[in-house]
């Protein structure tokens, strides 16, 4: 079956839009029920019921990963700052991870750490 699009209207086309969603639906659901009643085949196949099989009574799969430990969950601290910008006394760093630009800038220039220790 072939539709010619381009002579439609904007109506006819939503009308046309509207009816495929519904047909889509309704195959949709039919395939569900053949699929529900090809499950409950098998498992009787088995000798289980569908119920049985997907309700719950049979045990839950185990997690995979790392058990959490004593301190999982606990958000973890700032460290205390340990130098300051000798220009500016608000910026601050604990002197671990990344060094902030004023702290290469001021090592660059000369400076030695420990005169910036806080």
């Amino acid at each position: 079956m072939k539709v010619n699009l381009k002579g439609m209207s904007r109506k006819e086309l939503e009308k046309l839009r509207a009816d495929v969603d519904k047909a889509l639906e309704q195959v949709s659901s039919r395939e569900k029920d053949l699929a529900i009643k090809a499950a409950e085949k098998a498992a009787a196949a088995h000798g289980f019921s569908l119920a049985q099989l997907s309700g719950g009574e049979a045990p839950a799969p185990k997690k995979r990963g790392r058990k959490p430990g004593p301190k999982a969950g606990k958000p973890k601290k700032a460290g205390a700052p340990r130098y300051k910008d000798p220009a500016d006394a608000s910026q601050t760093w604990t002197g671990k991870g990344r060094q902030p630009e004023w702290f290469k800038n001021a090592v660059a220039a000369g400076a030695k750490p420990e005169s910036m220790a806080i």
